[in-house]
């Protein structure tokens, strides 16, 4: 008998401390951005935050479908093809082209060597369980990550000023928010703007 799910509970002190905040809801649980956190579906995540349970699926299923989404979702966010994120993978994992790109295509389950591979190259959160959680434990861990914030303001100043300026994900190379030169810009101006400049001992 699987454990019981820590979801509701999680949503509960959610829910609670967004109205306790006066915060807006929609925003802060929006389902299309938590399913790109998690890899999966956004019917799935709306169903899961309406008190569904999960899908009866096998961890294979969750491995080939969540690899599958964040191989569309690169190719989406990059525009480079199918192909070269299988090169890409190919030369990172140092396996062949042809199972990088069954792989991508959700029609190969990778061992468990090279999914902790695939977790390093998208640059996933969770490590391996990224890909294997049940879809109720996925979104629980992208929830808690929402909810800590919210118990402990301020803690997280690059998270508060990401949230102050809209930027939902802090995987901004996954998602295409910002490219790397861009996020190092952003964080030059920042540095420049609290640092004294060089030689000012005060």
């Amino acid at each position: 008998m699987e454990p019981a799910s820590p979801l509701p509970e999680t949503l509960r002190r959610l829910r609670m401390l967004i109205r306790e905040q006066g915060l807006d809801s929609a925003e802060l649980v929006d389902p299309g951005s938590l399913a790109e956190q998690t890899a999966l579906p956004e019917q799935t995540v709306r169903d899961l935050l309406d008190g569904a349970g999960p899908p009866d699926d096998s961890v294979n299923d969750r491995v080939r479908d969540r690899i599958r989404t964040l191989a569309q979702a690169d190719l989406a966010n990059t525009g480079r093809r199918m192909s070269d994120l299988a090169a890409g993978i190919s030369e990172r994992l140092g396996v062949s082209a042809v199972w990088a790109r069954l792989v991508c295509d959700g029609k190969k389950v990778p061992s468990v060597e090279l999914l902790h591979g695939l977790v390093g190259f998208f640059g996933v959160e969770g490590g391996e369980a990224f890909f294997t959680a049940r879809a109720d434990e996925a979104l629980d861990r992208a929830l808690l990550r929402i909810l800590r914030r919210l118990e402990t303001p301020g803690s997280d100043p690059v998270q508060a000023l990401m949230d102050r300026y809209g930027v939902k994900t802090a995987d901004l190379r996954m998602h295409g928010s910002f490219t790397r030169e861009q996020v190092e810009r952003i964080l030059e101006g920042v540095f420049r703007s609290v640092l004294p400049p060089e030689g000012d001992k005060r």
